[in-house]
């Protein structure tokens, strides 16, 4: 005999179990949008992807990054542009890791060496702004490559007014 409490509790697991494959398929995977040829004598592309944040919904993440057909590596090099695209709420903002180091929202292997493009939301408290950092994990050149794209909340929602200092 079931219960209305335990229906109850399997319903918000199953609830819970949807928006957590949602978000692993989201993190894993974007939509290829465009691609531009480098020339007729090179097998490497700019590849345009488009990513909707799998928490914040209402913010897509645009990114560009060169991809080569016949290589086991691709550069490290990228370019994101992020904006709202649709409505952002103080209940997404509450959902998302607050930390210094935020977390991973996206990520794309580029290499059979272990390279990775990934793309992380780190939340600015203070002005009230997200940012999504895309960066490779592996050392190209001498340095980390990375790219910085910011959407402020002001004007949505999840906007609070900063208090006073007392």
């Amino acid at each position: 005999m079931f219960s209305l409490s335990k229906l109850t509790v399997s319903k918000k697991m199953s609830s819970a179990l949807f928006i957590v494959a949602t978000s692993m398929l989201t993190m894993s995977c974007s939509d290829d949008v465009g691609k531009v040829s480098l020339g007729v004598f090179t097998t490497k592309d700019i590849k345009l992807n488009m990513m909707v944040d799998p928490v914040v919904t209402g913010v897509t993440c645009h990114v560009a990054s060169i991809e080569a057909d016949l290589s086991f590596s691709d550069p490290s090099d990228s370019a994101i542009s992020c904006r709202q695209t649709g409505e952002i709420t103080p209940e997404m903002i509450a959902e998302i890791d607050m930390s210094a180091s935020g977390e991973i929202v996206f990520k794309k292997s580029k290499s059979i060496f272990f390279k990775t493009m990934k793309i992380r939301r780190i939340f600015d408290k203070e002005n009230q702004t997200l940012m999504y950092v895309s960066y490779s994990t592996k050392e190209t050149s001498g340095s980390y490559k990375h790219s910085l794209s910011t959407v402020p909340l002001w004007g949505t929602k999840a906007y609070r007014q900063p208090q006073p200092a007392i």
